[in-house]
């Protein structure tokens, strides 16, 4: 991998990572749906005129009920999660929440697609458990309700993504990824719209909240996803996929410099255990890895 194509790789990070303070400043005050409708309806917006130039937008009228379950599935139900999160957690511990979406990945794909669950694999899951106990243990949290229902929420929302993958993989094979994203992100925004009038945002908007709102969907969501798909293409996705290991680092360190958020040892502690059974479980450290990519 070229140095500029790591750099492209670390900016994806940084952008994804950043989400996770947007949602900490926007969600307290627009509250989940309200937030992550803004989100999904101006990254459909910002991307459309780049579908319409491609002329992909038949893609979408022809694949669009699977669109509308993707965007509900992996936009609508896991953003708004995520954001439920955001309003109690830091943004750096919600990042480790959504990191263990390739550990519910192993277990959603055994028990659809009965692939085999190997030894590898179950060690792996036993790791990024043990990180999950160790996180709920963080002594600058409290185990209050509030608390596990928020650290609920980031896990529900991972296993929304877990489930949503092999979907994609099934009903959208063959389908430009830029078409899959401004259709299921519109999609989503259509499935939040009846939830709006029973959501009002609870506090005044203020331009800080506003800005955090236009970063989130321009920033972290549409010139991520352009930059994404960018990366498939020239590095291959198994390499592009390895921002996953990333994400949360930036979005700790995006946490303690902007939110002046704590970082501490079982904090660290856990988000390693998570990350490393996650990479066990993925097969990152057997010799499949060192296999020249297809793509």
């Amino acid at each position: 991998m070229s140095i500029l194509k790591f750099a492209e790789l670390l900016l994806l990070a940084a952008l994804w990572g950043g989400s996770f303070l947007f949602m900490r400043i926007a969600a307290p005050v627009l509250g989940p749906v309200w937030l992550i409708e803004l989100r999904v309806l101006i990254t459909g917006l910002a991307l459309l005129p780049f579908l319409i130039r491609l002329n992909l937008w038949g893609e979408v009228q022809r694949h669009w009920r699977s669109l509308l379950v993707v965007g509900c599935i992996n936009s609508a139900i896991p953003f708004s999660l995520l954001a439920f999160a955001s309003i109690s957690l830091p943004a750096g511990f919600t990042s480790i929440l959504n990191a263990t979406t390739p550990l519910f990945g192993t277990i959603v794909a055994f028990v659809w697609l009965q692939e085999k669950l190997t030894i590898t694999r179950i060690i792996g899951f036993i790791l990024g458990f043990l990180g999950v106990m160790i996180l709920m243990g963080w002594q600058a949290v409290k185990l209050t309700p509030t608390f596990v229902m928020a650290l609920l929420a980031g896990l529900l929302a991972a296993l929304a993504y877990a489930i949503a993958a092999p979907y994609v993989r099934q009903k959208l094979t063959g389908v430009h990824s830029l078409a899959a994203t401004v259709g299921s992100q519109l999609g989503a925004a259509f499935l939040l719209l009846p939830a709006l009038p029973f959501t009002t945002p609870p506090k005044p908007i203020t331009t800080n909240v506003l800005i955090a709102v236009l970063a989130l969907a321009l920033l972290s969501t549409a010139f991520a996803y352009l930059l994404y798909f960018r990366l498939i293409q020239t590095i291959g996705s198994t390499k592009a996929l390895t921002v996953t290991y990333l994400i949360p680092l930036f979005a700790m360190l995006w946490g303690l410099l902007f939110l002046n958020e704590t970082i501490s040892s079982p904090m660290i502690l856990g988000c390693s255990l998570i990350l490393l059974g996650t990479a066990i479980a993925n097969d990152l450290f057997t010799k499949r890895r060192f296999k020249k990519p297809l793509s």
